[in-house]
């Protein structure tokens, strides 16, 4: 395939330069699969000006590749056919701060002749990014990460992923309970450190409320960088766990029955940089292009269940009256319903946002952005309207109330969300016919796997694959 520009060539060996003066021997280019599993491809520091230049080699069939390591296979990719290049993004590679002489880059992926993959994920947040822009829409998205962490065993015993091995958690402090703090205090702020050292923002850290629970939120940014971003957060968390001991798990549901890990998404609406969440005289502060963004988004969440929801764990967790969003609702302020808004202090111009409440760490970020962006575009395209907001939890409401109110339950399995999927026409144009294929194969090869087996069950065996 063609090479890569001459400013890029040039950008690279400044690169390898800083690289080995700071004593990184080895990048790890990352791709998120459809299953939301980082996988990877390492290359000698040396390397990086050739990986730039040239790419490095990769099979297709990761686009089809399950949760477990099984393949499945699409209309139109699977088997051992095909070949393409991922190339490390230069301005994102990051020293990291846990792995010594290691660094990481989020990669893109091209074919043979330098054309974007169409199964690129990344891609598909930084084109449908784009679509906002063209339509004059801007975005900032930022993410909150939920985790439970357990210590290794020692010596001799099971090995911390056997999902049969019992958990082990380091504290036993309440929820939310400064206690976990104290207990956890060593370890926490060397993943706050660690991560401000990679340039990552830390908004605020905190205990949870399962055992063993924390939540680190980071700092917003456009929706592509935001995606990378969760990434590194995320591996950053798993490396400086690992050099305490202790092992994160990022799975939905990680003992059943209990709460489990979200992964919000937040995002906020941008017009020639003034915010759309405050505009005056108008229904909670929002422009009519917001209102219909976010009416867009609440139309398709059975289908985003799919993307952001991609695993029969995931549906352990999404249980009513356990603030993880069930029902088919907005409300402000409001962490029962699906999309809350967020008002923020008034004298604030940039404190208004929307959470998306179902989302988890199974999905692949750039995915969710991406996916939410053609929903929300859509939205306004059609003018999509928000109905009346939701207050109080709508799973306490009477099943007739629900229904008066027009309340509805959002899907309860991957399959009734993949089945949504699959017939969402916007998102389907959205992601062509190729991804949208390769995640709804994905999607059925994850219900087929899981087919027959109880919770305790797919808990244990999907614990520690995130």
């Amino acid at each position: 395939m063609a090479s890569r520009p001459a400013e890029q060539r040039v950008q690279a060996r400044q690169l390898a330069a800083h690289l080995d003066a700071e004593g990184v021997r080895n990048i790890a280019l990352t791709w998120i699969d459809n299953a939301g599993i980082a996988r990877v491809k390492a290359i000698p520091a040396t390397r990086i000006g050739n990986a730039a230049e040239r790419g490095i080699g990769m099979s297709p069939v990761f686009d089809v590749f399950t949760s477990d390591d099984a393949i499945t296979e699409s209309p139109h990719l699977g088997g051992p056919d095909g070949d393409l290049r991922i190339f490390p993004v230069l301005d994102r590679v990051t020293v990291l701060a846990a792995q010594p002489g290691w660094a990481w880059a989020p990669a893109d992926r091209y074919d043979q002749l330098g054309a974007p993959h169409p199964a690129c994920q990344r891609d598909f947040a930084r084109r449908m990014t784009a679509r906002a822009a063209d339509a004059g829409i801007g975005l900032r998205m930022g993410f909150e990460t939920e985790w439970v962490v357990s210590r290794v065993p020692e010596g001799g015993g099971a090995h911390p992923t056997d999902p049969h091995t019992p958990l082990d958690h380091p504290c036993a402090g309440p929820a939310y309970g400064m206690t976990r703090v104290v207990e956890l205090s060593d370890y926490l702020r060397d993943i706050t450190e660690a991560l401000t050292v990679q340039g990552i923002e830390v908004l605020q850290l905190h205990p949870e409320y399962a055992p063993g629970q924390f939540e680190v939120s980071t700092a917003a940014a456009d929706p592509v960088r935001a995606a990378d971003d969760i990434v590194l957060v995320r591996e950053t968390i798993r490396a400086v766990s690992q050099r305490h001991q202790l092992r994160a798990a990022f799975a939905p549901t990680v003992v059943a029955g209990q709460v489990g890990n979200g992964c919000h998404l937040h995002l906020s609406l941008y017009r020639e940089g003034h915010s759309l969440h405050r505009t005056p005289d108008t229904p909670w502060g929002l422009a009519p292009e917001a209102a219909a963004f976010l009416g867009g988004i609440l139309a398709a969440l059975p289908a985003l269940l799919a993307i952001g929801c991609p695993s029969p764990a995931s549906y352990l967790r999404l249980q009513p009256s356990q603030w993880a969003g069930v029902y088919q609702c907005w409300g402000v302020e409001n962490r029962e319903a699906a999309l809350r808004l967020i008002t923020g202090a008034p004298d604030d111009p940039d404190g208004g946002n929307a959470e998306i409440k179902p989302f988890d760490a199974a999905a692949n970020p750039y995915l969710v952005v991406g996916a939410v962006i053609a929903a929300g575009l859509h939205g306004i395209e059609t003018g999509t309207p928000l109905p009346e907001p939701v207050s109080g939890d709508p799973g306490a409401l009477g099943v007739r109330e629900r229904s008066r109110r027009g309340i509805v339950r959002l899907p309860a399995t991957l399959t009734d969300a993949t089945d949504h999927l699959e017939k969402s026409a916007p998102l389907r144009d959205a992601m062509g016919e190729v991804l949208h294929g390769a995640v709804l194969a994905v999607r059925r090869a994850e219900e087929a796997r899981f087919a027959g087996s109880d919770a305790d069950e797919i808990a244990a065996e999907t614990r520690w694959r995130w």
